[in-house]
């Protein structure tokens, strides 16, 4: 397999365990009790858990009379705190084969639609911090969410940082080998066990099942 100057990897799913859903949900009710909706619509707890539409979120505007930006800001800065707090409890543990990422001859980047905050405490907390050239999460407003993949933003901005398009990006969802071929780079999807019968409607340039495997493809330095 060809080498890269650069190997770019998505983060939950990839090196960490994904956030227990119960995790999201209690830092969305937290976010609402900050905003001073205390018995939020059970149905927008659950967008507000899963992220993905933020159109039918603003409805927090017209159903309890806080603006998106508010509660959004909320959401965030909860949803970053349990997860802190997961993380350094071994809630929100790594996967074993993490330590093999700092084995490969690469520059290396962390991107993900995690806030920022988020993904740093990872990289800190599993001790990539020396190894780890450059790290994304999405910044914590709209218009920060807006930007997650399958926009490039964040993975351009890591590119840019690391001085190349020679690189390989890693992730463990369609949207992420969506963004690599948006971006110009190959992907490569990690099929973990929680993706073991995804079926993806677009190609990766590769695929593998662990890190182990992917490091020892590409070569150690």
């Amino acid at each position: 397999m060809t080498s890269y100057d650069a190997v770019v990897f998505d983060n939950d799913g990839v090196l960490v365990e994904l956030t227990p859903m119960d995790a999201l949900r209690a830092a969305v009710r937290d976010a609402f009790d900050d905003v001073g909706v205390t018995d939020p619509d059970d149905r927008l707890v659950e967008l507000a858990a899963d992220h993905e539409d933020l159109e039918a979120l603003a409805a927090v505007e017209s159903e309890h009379g806080v603006s998106l930006d508010e509660f959004w800001a909320a959401r965030e800065r909860r949803a970053t705190e349990h997860q802190q707090s997961l993380i350094r409890e071994g809630g929100k543990p790594a996967y074993d084969d993490l330590h093999r990422v700092t084995d490969l001859d690469a520059a290396l980047g962390v991107v993900s639609n995690n806030q920022q905050a988020t993904v740093e405490t990872v990289v800190d907390h599993y001790g990539l911090h020396d190894a780890v050239g450059t790290v994304y999460g999405r910044e914590p407003t709209v218009a920060g969410a807006r930007r997650r993949k399958p926009d490039t933003y964040y993975l351009d901005r890591a590119l840019d940082d690391l001085g190349t398009d020679d690189a390989l990006y890693v992730g463990d969802s369609e949207k992420d080998v969506v963004t690599a071929q948006r971006a110009g780079v190959d992907s490569a999807f990690l099929r973990r066990p929680h993706r073991s019968d995804l079926e993806l409607s677009v190609a990766p340039t590769c695929e593998f099942e662990s890190l182990d495997a992917l490091v020892d493809a590409l070569g150690e330095r």
